[in-house]
């Protein structure tokens, strides 16, 4: 589920710094590609919004394992970014598939979680800029969020970057004692006139000289 809006990770990925507010001591905002050993401070991030929130319709937070397996898992398909201030991951941004089915391959779901105290400080857009930098050089066409509804901060932050509501899901999901509708925002990413070319695969994104540019440009 989407949310708008910690330990020092292990080895790095490539990276460079995304761009500022122009403030000489504020921290310098480093987006880069998640590594496994980043799941300790990324199940840190989340773990609160599972047991105290009902933006994630899961009811049990997952451990740094879960979390090391599902990075692995997203990485061999799109971008999982993590944003890095003063060594610590203080933010995350990822894609997953839309649907398996092969007619949504140009189709994809995004998440972006920020750690508490974090918000509203740039760092889910950063990554969100970063991330669709990324998608559109991977040549995917829409991207989408779903939202917790009430969640005016979510909306506001997804309309801001361009997504546009397309849907309601009325009461679908049940967590703390109430039922809760989802809501669907969708960005395009590119043309859906004609006929697309397939989606670049992560070995290829890796390979293409813009991401480098797409992570600073942030």
């Amino acid at each position: 589920m989407l949310v708008h809006p910690t330990p020092e990770a292990g080895p790095r990925a490539p990276s460079l710094p995304a761009g500022g507010d122009g403030m000489e001591d504020a921290p310098v905002k480093t987006i880069r590609l998640a590594t496994p050993a980043d799941a300790a401070p990324i199940a840190g991030i989340y773990a609160p919004i599972v047991a105290g929130t009902p933006i994630s319709f899961e009811l049990e937070a997952p451990t740094a394992r879960e979390m090391a397996r599902r990075i692995a898992a997203v990485l061999a398909f799109a971008p999982w970014l993590v944003c890095v201030e003063d060594g610590a991951v203080t933010g995350y941004a990822y894609a997953g598939r839309h649907h398996e089915r092969a007619a949504y391959r140009w189709s994809v779901d995004l998440s972006v979680y920020v750690r508490e105290g974090g918000r509203r400080t740039g760092v889910g857009t950063a990554l969100y800029r970063a991330l669709l930098a990324l998608l559109r050089l991977q040549r995917f066409r829409a991207a989408h969020a779903g939202i917790t509804l009430p969640n005016a901060a979510s909306v506001g932050f997804h309309e801001a970057l361009g997504f546009r509501p397309v849907g309601v899901f009325p009461r679908v999901g049940w967590k703390g004692g109430a039922w809760y509708d989802v809501g669907y925002w969708q960005l395009e990413l590119g043309d859906r006139t004609g006929v697309p070319s397939e989606p670049l695969g992560m070995e290829a994104l890796r390979r293409l000289p813009g991401v480098a540019a797409a992570l600073a440009g942030a």
